[in-house]
């Protein structure tokens, strides 16, 4: 199924039980619906279940002009209004869960879960070669060459990605949502890997800090994608979360 808002095609599935609440999955970068479905499926008896690819990725189209998170955040909640849905809850991965972050900050939301998801611009980790490139990106006449650089120096999510997409991640890298996640006030889940080396588990214990009513489940040894890899564990504790709404 497809919404459009702002000239953008949105592609989403939803499924479960319509009569009760619902349980909105948003994905991390590059990724899509299919990602989600393994963790959402497991919910599909007692919930409404909806999934969304993001603009850019997936079967959705990709933003006309460079989003923001909270240009994403803004698009979900339109095709929640779209189809007339009060009763919410989120679960982001990553990316995702930036997204979900600025959602809960601005919208009514239940419960949330935060999978890894960053929400400050990580700058004490720059590599020489990158703090090389900020430099040469703020030296008049040598734009060009950066650019060429950013290219082959970047990381996989951002070669792989198409100019506008490169943009949108550009943005949201150096987007800082801590004081949307010091507006949050819904119950809130964040559950890391200690092995991330994406987001690190450190930023769980700093964003638990951030949200009033938090806690971080870790799991020692997992990745990124501790959701799926550690995915029995994560449904009984979903569970325990959501209870039987």
């Amino acid at each position: 199924m497809t919404f459009k808002v702002n000239n953008v095609n949105i592609n989403y599935v939803m499924y479960g039980d319509r009569n009760r609440s619902t349980l909105v999955f948003l994905h991390g970068w590059g990724q899509n619906i299919e990602m989600m479905k393994k963790l959402a499926d497991n919910f599909k008896n007692r919930f409404n279940i909806l999934i969304i690819d993001l603009p850019g990725f997936g079967l959705s189209s990709e933003p006309t002009y460079a989003w923001s998170v909270y240009d994403y955040s803004d698009a979900v909640h339109n095709l929640i209004i779209h189809l007339k849905l009060q009763d919410i809850s989120l679960i982001g991965h990553s990316f995702g869960g930036k997204v979900s972050i600025v959602y809960a900050s601005k919208y009514n939301v239940n419960k949330m879960v935060l999978l890894a998801s960053p929400f400050k611009k990580e700058v004490e980790n720059l590599s020489l070669k990158t703090k090389i490139l900020k430099f040469i990106m703020k030296v008049p006449g040598l734009k060009t060459l950066g650019n060429k650089m950013k290219k082959r120096m970047g990381s996989t999510d951002y070669r792989n990605a198409s100019d506008m997409m490169r943009n949108v991640l550009v943005k949201t890298v150096n987007t800082d949502v801590v004081d949307e996640a010091k507006k949050i006030s819904c119950p809130t889940l964040l559950i890391w890997g200690t092995n991330d080396t994406a987001v690190s588990i450190k930023r769980a214990y700093e964003l638990e800090s951030l949200i009033k009513d938090s806690a971080v489940i870790k799991f020692e040894g997992a990745s990124h994608y501790a959701y799926l890899e550690r995915l029995n564990e994560v449904v009984n504790i979903l569970n325990s979360f959501f209870g039987g709404n």
